[in-house]
């Protein structure tokens, strides 16, 4: 739980958040690769067991080095936000295998058979399966809205009592749509729904979703937190601390969905440089895509820092900057994506994003191929589409890649 460090800057907490003293006096928390934990006695194990006393038990249920992690991102997605006493925001955060694993375990330690979710279009590929593929298993339904129309989603939430969640992605991948948490939130809390935010796409860096009322948010740490393209992972951040320590807890250990000291040591490094390469990561995109707006074999370009994307205004509103994500529509179509994708000589072909370089997907054929045809253009994923996380390189070299791979 996010209960040290309050008074520190959002830049000091990158390094300095949720880190404890070690009995060795190492730098840097190490990597606990173990397996299981001991007790000095019988009468010790029983009491960490039932709660009476802290310690470790097993490395599925967590390790030094993962609680740092986990205490660091809370902290900063609490960073300058007030609970209802007026008192600093606790969260509590569990760092999962990915982020897949943590959108599972928060929608099964919420959901049972008969309810439903109400969400969007254009959410990242592998949300947008499970929804379509395995929670109908389950007998949990979604149902689909726009959530630019707010008299829309309350007539829909109004007509069916099975709806428990909402569910927000914003901005979305890989249209960078973006919706306002504000207004959704407080909608969806006149019905006592379940509000949750993936927010991989702005970080705690350029937005709070809990500032909003947001109940749980959850980040792929792959991406920008871990920033180096190193360690799979995801985390899952709660308001609720009784219900986090409790049902998600369980659900979470008993699905085993958990991260584990290296790949948790590698995001701890990571985050020590987060602030400083978002700075950069955001720099970059923004001249990157005032370039590609310009470009003559380019129909369409979704930054949200351009006047021109429908969700511009909703995007100043609520982020810090544009962030480092955008994507353009090339007017070739399918062969002109795999044609430019090819050609790349600094930017690199790969479907993940948030790393130190700049790399390039073509969501038809890559992440979003598991989605209908009809399904994905009607989300606003054409086969043209390129998304493009912005990196941290000399912005004159990524400009001259996208130009010659253009020609």
């Amino acid at each position: 739980m996010s209960n040290t460090n309050n008074s520190l800057g959002f830049e000091s907490l990158c390094i300095h958040g949720g880190h404890k003293g070690e009995q060795h006096r190492a730098h840097l928390t190490p990597i606990y690769a173990t397996s299981t934990f001991t007790f000095d006695s019988a009468e010790q194990g029983i009491a960490i067991f039932k709660g009476e006393e802290k310690g470790y038990i097993y490395g599925r249920f967590g390790n030094p080095t993962t609680n740092e992690a986990e205490d660091k991102i809370a902290l900063l997605e609490a960073y300058g936000l007030k609970d209802q006493n007026g008192n600093p925001l606790q969260l509590k955060a569990i760092l999962h295998a990915s982020g897949m694993a943590a959108i599972t375990t928060m929608l099964l330690a919420n959901l049972k058979a008969g309810d439903t979710i109400i969400t969007h279009h254009s959410l990242y590929g592998g949300t947008q399966e499970m929804i379509d593929k395995i929670l109908p298993n389950l007998n949990i339904k979604a149902t689909i809205v726009d959530f630019h129309d707010l008299n829309s989603v309350n007539a829909a939430i109004k007509a069916d009592d099975t709806i428990k969640m909402m569910y927000v992605e914003t901005p979305a991948n890989p249209t960078l749509q973006c919706v306002d948490m504000e207004e959704l939130a407080k909608l969806g809390k006149t019905y006592n729904l379940i509000i949750c935010a993936d927010n991989t796409f702005a970080t705690p860096y350029l937005q709070q979703p809990f500032k909003y009322g947001v109940d749980f948010v959850m980040h792929s740490t792959t991406k920008f937190l871990n920033g180096h393209g190193t360690a799979v992972g995801g985390i899952l951040i709660g308001r609720d601390i009784e219900k986090m320590n409790t049902v998600v807890t369980k659900t979470h250990r008993l699905l085993g969905g958990n991260s584990n000291a290296f790949e948790a040591f590698l995001l701890n490094n990571g985050l020590r440089t987060f602030s400083l390469r978002m700075e950069r990561h955001c720099s970059n995109a923004e001249k990157v895509a005032a370039f590609l707006e310009q470009h003559p074999s380019i129909a369409k370009v979704n930054y949200l820092g351009l006047s021109s994307h429908p969700d511009h205004a909703i995007a100043v509103k609520q982020m810090k900057h544009a962030g480092a994500m955008l994507s353009f529509e090339l007017k070739g179509g399918f062969d002109a994506g795999v044609k430019f994708i090819d050609k790349l000589k600094l930017c690199v072909s790969a479907v993940s994003l948030g790393t130190c370089d700049t790399l390039i997907s073509h969501p038809a054929s890559t992440t979003h191929v598991g989605v209908k045809k009809e399904d994905r253009e009607r989300f606003g994923i054409t086969d043209g589409l390129i998304r493009m996380s912005v990196g941290i390189e000399t912005l004159e070299d990524i400009i001259n890649d996208l130009t010659q791979a253009l020609a």
